[in-house]
């Protein structure tokens, strides 16, 4: 069976950036970069971004699009030190502290996800992904109740949320399994029955 941690969204966002005086070699390479990036050459695009970061260190653009090159290679730690460096820069900002929840929770770092998640839905009380990834990192740290909350919340804000409504199963079957679990400890067998079917 499938964990309800095992759907993330990941959103490749543009961020409401207010634009810089920016180096023309730093914009250079920061457009050079984002031109890898969308042809999937990631490793051209770390390379571009770090370039422009080193001749722009405040290139709040630059830190962002290389956080996201980080996190498509899986180098989520990488990922995370560029997202708290946007963060830094512009900390009202809800969806990069949603993003860096994403590259928490691949790390296992749930607790830290819940708290970016929420930090996210405090600037943005509509930011749908926010309340879906944040209820997979709740199940991921078997807290199904509130997981299955912010599932229902983001259903609420977007019908047609294909993927809350998988994670909401997933997580209604994880709590099914438990009470079967416990039933079936007390010795009944149909209890031991369902449970052996779930745990397949």
């Amino acid at each position: 069976m499938k964990t309800a941690g095992s759907i993330l969204f990941f959103a490749y966002l543009f961020l409401s950036f207010t634009p810089a005086a920016e180096s023309a070699d730093a914009q250079f390479y920061f457009d050079r970069g984002g031109n890898f990036l969308n042809e999937g050459k990631v490793d051209n695009a770390i390379k571009d971004y770090t370039q422009a970061v080193s001749l722009s260190p405040g290139f709040t653009e630059a830190y962002y699009n290389r956080g996201q090159a980080y996190y498509r290679k899986g180098l989520y730690d990488e990922a995370i030190s560029d997202f708290s460096k946007v963060v830094d820069l512009m900390p009202g900002n809800a969806e990069i502290y949603n993003l860096r929840g994403l590259a928490y929770f691949k790390k296992g770092r749930y607790l830290d996800a819940i708290d970016d998640e929420t930090k996210a839905i405090s600037l943005n009380a509509n930011l749908v992904v926010a309340y879906h990834n944040r209820g997979i990192a709740y199940a991921k740290n078997g807290q199904m109740d509130e997981a299955i909350a912010d599932y229902n919340k983001a259903l609420s804000l977007k019908p047609d949320y294909m993927e809350a409504y998988y994670s909401r199963g997933v997580a209604y079957v994880r709590k099914a399994s438990s009470d079967f679990k416990r039933a079936c400890e007390k010795g009944n067998k149909l209890a031991c029955d369902n449970f052996k079917q779930l745990s397949k």
